[in-house]
């Protein structure tokens, strides 16, 4: 079955709906989605939106603490564009009637959490953020934008001029090929392929894995957020418990009530996510319990109602004043390059949100600026094809003639289980080395015939890419740097800093910037 559109989007999110909606005045629209329309990382969001909107605040205090956060392994350019634009778009919604939390005289609430040197975190719904956003953003959709859920995206096509032109997905009624003058990969993150994430378990990265076969660049798949505090009873994750929390007064502690920060970092409970996740980490390898102690927080149901239901779900009793949690994995740093207008290194292919690369994020994403990157290069994304139109003329695929058989791979569970003990917070080069050798090459992987595969043999195949290149990028980049902790190098390097590791073509390489340049016409043009 063939459907031919303007623009399709795969995904749908915040940054899908955003640029879904700003797009449907002038195209038709067509939003793939492999499960439903709101099971997304966006929609459980619970942290808020970053912005700043208060007259202390000012937008270079915000872009110093996304540098910090980060590492300062940043493209400079784009994190000036989050969050300059990411300002200017946040009060445009405030203005539209955005519902967020307010205080007594009508002032946004501002919440506080870590590396933030102001309170500047923009709630709704108080733990809610995330799911009234994206139900804000659905009930703006007209009838223009059609939306096909439970089909999982598996091939990206492109025409003889290599341009991206479409995709062929998989669901209940079997094969669609849909065509298009233009892709826009939102398909978010990857935090399912480890064993203890807050992603929910369709976040295989499939955008990435997609993107990879179709030879786009692809960079920072080392950097994984391990975020310090999932809900953990009886073994096993059952959800977020926000940063949001230890900003009204939370504070980590083992079974005896003393705090696990106190000595660690100057800024406690709020510190960077990596050292907060270590110091749990670390807490739990020598055998002990780690809690958030909420007994300082008035009215937590009230404030956090999605935490309080998530709790009473899974038989916490909040009286107690203590919330069991563990580090997981959270969000991707890495993902497809992508410029400030979502281009990628393939003509008529974008990617926006968490699946995209646009070096925003550095080694370590600042706490509540991934909402914030949705609706930021989702609106840049559509304006630039609004601008761009749909010139396409050629839609002759290239037959890519996939011919290699599917390798040996790991079950679901135990990739899950591979990916939490070797490529965790804390890394170990022979457990890196060995898992390698395990893993197929990425030759291999590359030109696999999808062709007769069901679905669950497609996410795994999806699964296994990603791994890959996760693994080949750890073990690459001999440092400590953000989001991880090397043992046999627990200190940044000079030598790699401001240094890149690209997936393109099926093969790695190092380099100096995110994106490839070269001199003409007087200017400097990024190019891939």
């Amino acid at each position: 079955m063939d459907v031919m559109t303007n623009v399709l989007i795969i995904g749908s999110g915040i940054a899908a709906l955003q640029t879904a909606r700003l797009l449907e005045e002038h195209f038709q629209v067509q939003i793939v989605t492999k499960c439903s329309v709101k099971m997304s990382s966006s929609y459980r969001a619970q942290g808020g939106i970053a912005a700043v909107t208060s007259q202390e605040d000012h937008p270079m205090f915000h872009i110093a603490d996304t540098l910090t956060a980060g590492d300062y392994h940043h493209e400079r350019k784009n994190v000036e564009v989050l969050i300059e634009n990411g300002t200017e778009i946040m009060r445009d919604f405030l203005n539209e009637g955005f519902p967020v939390d307010r205080q007594v005289d009508g002032s946004p609430a501002l919440g506080l959490e870590g590396v933030h040197s102001y309170h500047r975190i923009l709630h709704a719904g108080g733990d809610r953020t995330g799911q009234i956003m994206i139900d804000y953003l659905l009930n703006q959709l007209t009838s223009n934008i059609v939306v096909n859920c439970y089909e999982m995206a598996y091939e990206l096509l492109l025409n003889t001029n290599g341009d991206c032109i479409g995709v062929l997905t998989k669901g209940a009624k079997g094969t669609k090929r849909y065509l298009a003058h233009h892709v826009i990969l939102a398909t978010g993150g990857t935090g399912a392929i480890y064993s203890c994430t807050s992603n929910y378990a369709t976040s295989t990265g499939d955008g990435i894995a997609l993107a990879y076969r179709a030879r786009a660049a692809i960079s920072d798949m080392e950097f994984m957020q391990f975020h310090p505090s999932l809900l953990w009873c009886g073994g096993q994750a059952k959800g977020l418990v926000s940063e949001a929390v230890r900003g009204a007064g939370g504070v980590f502690v083992d079974a005896q009530r003393q705090p696990i920060m106190k000595g660690i970092h100057e800024q406690l409970d709020l510190a960077p996510r990596h050292i907060t996740a270590h110091a749990l980490f670390n807490k739990r390898a020598a055998g002990q319990e780690t809690f958030i102690d909420i007994s300082n927080i008035e009215h937590f149901e009230e404030k956090f109602p999605t935490i309080a239901q998530l709790c009473h779900d899974n038989n916490v009793n909040l009286q107690d004043g203590l919330i069991p949690v563990a580090p997981g994995s959270h969000f991707l740093m890495g993902g497809v390059v992508a410029d400030d207008k979502g281009r990628t290194s393939i003509p008529h292919l974008y990617a926006i949100g968490e699946v995209a690369c646009t070096g925003v994020h550095g080694a370590n994403r600042l706490a509540s600026n991934s909402l914030l990157e949705g609706i930021t290069f989702g609106k840049r994304t559509a304006q630039y094809i609004i601008q761009t139109g749909c010139k396409q003329n050629s839609f002759l695929i290239d037959d890519k003639h996939h011919q290699q058989t599917m390798p040996s791979l790991f079950t679901k569970d135990q990739l899950r289980q591979k990916m939490m003990h070797t490529l965790g917070i804390v890394r170990n080069p022979i457990d890196m080395q060995q898992f390698k050798q395990q893993l197929p090459s990425m030759q291999t992987l590359l030109h696999v015939d999808l062709d007769g595969l069901n679905r669950q043999e497609l996410e795994l195949y999806m699964m296994h890419v990603v791994a890959t290149l996760m693994t080949h990028a750890a073990i690459t980049r001999k440092e400590t740097r953000g989001a991880h902790i090397r043992i046999d190098k627990p200190k940044n390097d000079n030598q790699w800093a401001n240094r890149w590791i690209i997936f393109q073509q099926g093969q790695m390489k190092v380099r100096n910037s995110l994106y490839e340049y070269h001199q003409t016409r007087g200017n400097v043009k990024a190019i891939f």
